[in-house]
């Protein structure tokens, strides 16, 4: 399961209406633009690698950034440590406590937030261009120097076990915490993100300190930058922010995991909806048959309203309002994940149309007229999801540089995606959808009608 936790965002209102406003008058020219991206790589004196869109149409600069790690680095009996302290990064750094920081980040006009995933610690930062000596300071001060004052770490800690106490009493939550431990076992991605109340009443500020210490170092770090900068300038600011940290991480090893299939676990409840989630094994990344595979299961359900769970569960029957599938890829696991939410006394009959679908494909696989507009799907809805902001084109080019796909992925997508046989998408059929699944079922008991 992935968990990411909520970025928190303090901006000033006047900076943040100038933006919009500016955004708003160009984005229709920005986004047509946006289909050729043009990626510089950017190497600092200390070694700071990042990606460069220069894009001066609006006079905004956003920088995304990753730290290797995440909370598969928690250790035992610490779990939620992670979590805790990226709510910590804008409440004091440096010389500055709280407020003093938080009022420097409003008269800065920057918007500034920080998350945890099992696999990396982010953040990342929207700046006015003619503000940046302010905010990128600010941005080195939180990365470096952060302070992890006893009073903000009471405050935010009461506030995450808060909501542990919350999902304490949601059957939803329940069941997606036993899930993972059921689906990973003893492995890190089975633990809460973050945390439980007993390991966050463990973690002190020195372990905090220990963690931002070992993770957040010059080696395990991800950079892209796009907006109104250019690559000498930003080749100073990488090393602003950035060239202070440690050159080398000390990173826990984590082993690879395969998802525990063949399983049904059934979690009764009384409730008037029964949720249905099935996993199927995935396609690492970087795995040769990966686009054969994604191309597959956009037609099984990622492809949402044209999809074949679709059409089968909620246009020919009703029996769901959404049923969905998805490729989940982490750092060290990697699943196909199928999930919809029907009315309790129908699950039965859902759960046997889902299993007809995908033994349907993994028997026959898609036709070519189906893969053909899988294809122009993909290739078109590209821009629309990856390049639409300044901070979604970011997030972007972090996301190819952790999954290794090289600088000119955007311009060889086209043909790497294209080049996909139909009988390479009938192979990654077989191979993922003719394994028993693990099957996690939340809602009142019932008798399974069919296996496919």
């Amino acid at each position: 399961m992935i968990t990411l936790t909520a970025m928190r965002f303090r901006i000033s209102m006047s900076a943040l209406t100038l933006m919009l406003a500016l955004v708003f008058l160009v984005l229709p020219a920005v986004v047509a633009a946006r289909a050729e991206v043009r990626i510089q790589e950017v190497k600092s004196d200390k070694g700071i690698t990042a990606w460069l869109v220069e894009d001066y149409s609006v006079p905004i600069i956003a920088i995304k950034f990753l730290f290797d790690g995440g909370s598969t680095q928690d250790p035992v009996g610490k779990e939620g440590l992670a979590n805790l302290m990226t709510g910590l990064f804008d409440e004091g750094a440096g010389d500055l406590d709280s407020d003093a920081f938080q009022i420097r980040l409003d008269e800065a006009g920057a918007e500034m937030g920080f998350n945890e995933s099992n696999d990396a610690v982010g953040g990342g930062m929207r700046m006015l261009a003619d503000r940046q000596d302010e905010a990128f300071e600010l941005l080195k001060l939180a990365v470096e120097k952060p302070r992890f004052d006893q009073a903000p770490i009471d405050r935010i800690r009461s506030q995450i076990v808060s909501g542990i106490v919350a999902n304490a009493r949601d059957p939803e939550a329940q069941a997606a915490r036993k899930w993972a431990e059921a689906v990973y076992g003893e492995h890190p991605y089975a633990r809460p993100d973050q945390g439980t109340e007993k390991s966050l009443a463990t973690i002190t500020a020195d372990d905090l300190r220990a963690f931002h210490k070992a993770n957040f170092t010059r080696q395990n770090i991800h950079v892209a930058v796009v907006g109104a900068i250019d690559a000498e300038t930003l080749k100073k600011r990488l090393d602003q922010v950035f060239g202070g940290l440690p050159e080398k991480a000390e990173l826990r090893a984590v082993e690879r995991v395969e998802p525990k299939l063949r399983q049904t676990m059934h979690i009764e409840y009384p409730l008037p909806q029964t949720s249905l989630q099935l996993i199927y094994p995935g396609v690492p990344r970087e795995a040769p048959d990966f686009l054969a595979a994604a191309l597959m299961e956009h037609i099984l359900g990622g492809g949402t309203f044209s999809s074949r769970l679709f059409d089968e569960v909620r246009e020919k029957r009703g029996l769901a309002y959404s049923v969905s599938s998805a490729l989940i890829n982490q750092e060290h696991a990697s699943s196909l994940i199928i999930g919809t939410a029907t009315r309790s006394d129908r699950a039965a009959e859902t759960l046997a149309v889902i299993r007809d679908v995908i033994g349907k494909m993994a028997e026959e696989g898609p036709t070519e007229a189906e893969l053909e507009a899988a294809k122009k799907y993909m290739l078109g809805a590209y821009a629309i999801n990856n390049l639409d902001s300044s901070g979604a084109i970011a997030s972007t080019l972090v996301d190819l540089q952790t999954d290794k796909l090289g600088i000119d992925y955007m311009q060889r997508r086209i043909d790497l995606i294209n080049a996909v046989t139909l009988d390479q998408v009938k192979a990654a059929a077989r191979k993922l959808l003719t394994v028993e699944p693990a099957v996690m079922i939340l809602g009142p008991k019932f008798a399974e009608t069919s296996k496919g």
